[in-house]
C-alpha cells in the first residue's frame, strides 16, 4: 500500500462517520468527516504533513508559511512545516485565533515572528463544506499583512467549497474528495 492509500485507509477508519450531524455552515448532513481524529494520530499525522506539503508545492512561487483557523488547521500546519523541513525546507506554520488573545499583545495569529509582512502563505482545512471557514482565515491572514498563495483541504466534502472558494479567484487543491474517500 502507498502512502497515499494508506492516508485514506487511516481517513476511512478514524474519521469518516455515517450520522446525523450540523456542520460548522450550520447544514445538517448524515455524514461526517473529523479530519482531527487522522491528524492526531501518530501515522496519520505523518502522512497528512507530507500530503499537504505536496500540494502546497504545487503553488507558484516561493511559500512562506501554512495556517488556518484554530482548531482544524493547527495539526495539520505542523505536521506540513515539519514534513518540509524533513526535505530542507523552510516553512512556518501559524495560527489563526478565533478571536483576538485577551491579554498581552492581543494578536489574532500566533506564529507572527517568522513571517513578516509580505510573506505568501497557504491556508490549510481538515475539511471543507461550504468554503466559509476557509473565506475566514484568507481574509484574516490577509488583514496581518499575509498574500494568500491559496487553500489546501484534506477533504473537500463537495458541497459547494471549490466554487464559492474558486469565485473569489483563489485556488482550493484537496488531498481527496468525498467521492474518493466514500466510493
Amino acid at each position: 500500500m502507498n502512502k497515499r492509500e494508506e492516508l485514506m485507509s487511516i481517513i476511512r477508519k478514524l474519521s469518516y462517520e455515517e450520522r446525523e450531524v450540523t456542520l460548522a455552515s450550520g447544514r445538517k448532513s448524515n455524514f461526517y468527516f473529523d479530519g482531527k481524529q487522522t491528524c492526531l494520530h501518530a501515522r496519520g499525522g505523518l502522512l497528512v504533513g507530507q500530503a499537504f506539503w505536496d500540494e502546497v508545492k504545487k503553488f507558484e512561487g516561493p511559500i512562506h508559511g501554512v495556517g488556518g483557523l484554530t482548531l482544524g488547521a493547527d495539526p495539520i500546519a505542523t505536521a506540513t512545516s515539519i514534513a518540509a523541513q524533513l526535505e530542507g525546507r523552510d516553512l512556518a506554520a501559524f495560527i489563526i485565533r478565533k478571536e483576538p488573545k485577551g491579554h498581552g499583545t492581543g494578536q489574532w495569529l500566533e506564529g507572527r515572528k517568522n513571517l513578516p509582512p509580505g510573506s505568501r502563505v497557504v491556508i490549510v482545512e481538515d475539511v471543507t463544506t461550504t468554503g466559509g471557514s476557509s473565506l475566514k482565515a484568507v481574509e484574516r491572514a490577509r488583514s496581518e499583512g499575509l498574500e494568500v498563495a491559496g487553500i489546501v483541504t484534506l477533504v473537500d466534502r463537495e458541497e459547494g467549497a471549490r466554487e464559492n472558494i474558486e469565485a473569489e479567484g483563489i485556488a482550493l487543491r484537496a488531498v481527496f474528495t468525498k467521492a474518493q474517500i466514500v466510493g
